[in-house]
């Protein structure tokens, strides 16, 4: 049985890097008070010792950190639509994304990061303040090509996928404020497919066969689609409200969307007449779902304060839970490819931050050889 933690071993001297304070970056809170406050990277055996994950000094506030967290439970305000609660938000969850152990990409504010677990350095990507007019430059180094996915008003972006097409070329689907869905070629710069669904769609997920799609947005229910023609499958009845998070299993028969109700539900193609698992939050919505690529694990990130991480393939299935418990709105979630590591997006005006948290495995085929 393996899992996710920090990492565990007593006997390395260096110590990986699991915080990152971004506070000295371009941001909305007040330089001066930063530059008084700003703190330095815990490591692993730091938080083993009893520090902070996030550098939040308890020791010295007038309150604990369980009582901090009672408060927080009582009193957030999940985002609801369905009933007319008034609370409503459309800020982004997935900001965080790993292509390999030692590259992380981020946005924070109006930049995209790179980090580097294995360095302990990063750098800017891209630099988006400003207006950023379509062009193209094929020619150029950096950015090649730039243009609007949406020509209404409503052109708010809400979410993309990246993935290979059966032909190897590179495509990426969008997620659209204006009810649409569309498919880029990104090798072409060409718009490929583009389907309209009768509400604003805030997530899509591709099946790994590349034939389903699921849509999830501004309406209780959700869609199963065919990719190709954007037809309906079927209907996801069962949540009772928006929905923002989607995620298809590696072994591409389940697949779970997340929603405001704070629920995470799991279904299965085979029988779409009801999702097959419910799995409950603590705090707020369900706003980023991702699966290792193994298909071992699968991690669900609330709007702020909690991750979840469900053993998929133990017995029980999905029964096996191990619960994240920091502060802070979640900016996103991201597995490396190798399923080693968890990077998690913390975005706070003071304690902004890329937490990482290793899978520590027990050999135990190793105690028959002592």
């Amino acid at each position: 049985m393996s899992h996710f933690q920090r990492e565990e071993e007593e006997e390395e001297e260096e110590e990986e890097e699991a915080y990152y304070d971004f506070s000295d970056s371009d941001g909305d809170f007040d330089f001066d008070f930063v530059q008084n406050t700003k703190s330095t990277d815990i490591t692993a055996k730091q938080a083993r010792a009893g520090k902070d994950i996030q550098g939040i000094p308890w020791e010295g506030l007038t309150f604990s950190r369980d009582q901090y967290r009672q408060t927080r439970l009582e009193q957030y305000n999940n985002y609801e639509n369905m009933p007319f609660s008034g609370h409503t938000s459309s800020m982004l969850r997935n900001l965080v994304w790993t292509t390999s152990k030692h590259d992380v990409y981020l946005f924070w504010n109006h930049l995209i990061i790179h980090w580097s677990p294995l360095t302990s350095t990063m750098f800017e990507v891209l630099n988006l303040s400003g207006h950023v007019a379509p062009f193209e430059h094929l020619d150029r180094p950096g950015v090649s090509y730039c243009a609007k996915t949406v020509t209404t008003d409503n052109a708010i972006t809400n979410a993309i996928e990246i993935y290979t097409s059966p032909s190897g070329a590179a495509h990426f689907t969008s997620a659209n404020n204006d009810c649409g869905v569309r498919d880029f070629d990104m090798e072409r710069f060409h718009l490929s497919k583009s389907f309209v669904f009768p509400w604003a769609v805030n997530h899509t997920s591709l099946s790994p066969d590349g034939e389903l799609l699921v849509v999830v947005g501004d309406n209780q229910q959700g869609m199963l689609v065919d990719s190709q023609t954007g037809k309906t499958v079927k209907h996801l009845r069962g949540h009772l409200d928006f929905s923002f998070a989607s995620a298809w299993h590696p072994d591409g028969i389940t697949f779970a969307t997340g929603n405001q109700d704070k629920t995470c539900r799991l279904w299965d193609v085979r029988n779409l007449s009801k999702s097959v698992a419910v799995l409950k939050g603590n705090l707020g919505a369900i706003r980023s779902i991702r699966y290792t690529s193994d298909g071992q694990y699968m991690a669900m990130a609330e709007a702020a304060d909690f991750v979840h991480i469900y053993d998929v393939k133990s017995g029980s299935g999905y029964e096996k839970e191990h619960e994240i418990d920091l502060f802070g709105e979640i900016s996103g979630i991201s597995f490396s490819p190798d399923t080693e590591t968890l990077f998690i997006g913390i975005w706070d005006r003071t304690y902004g931050s890329l937490l990482e948290y290793g899978r520590h495995r027990n050999y135990t085929y190793l105690d028959s050889l002592i």
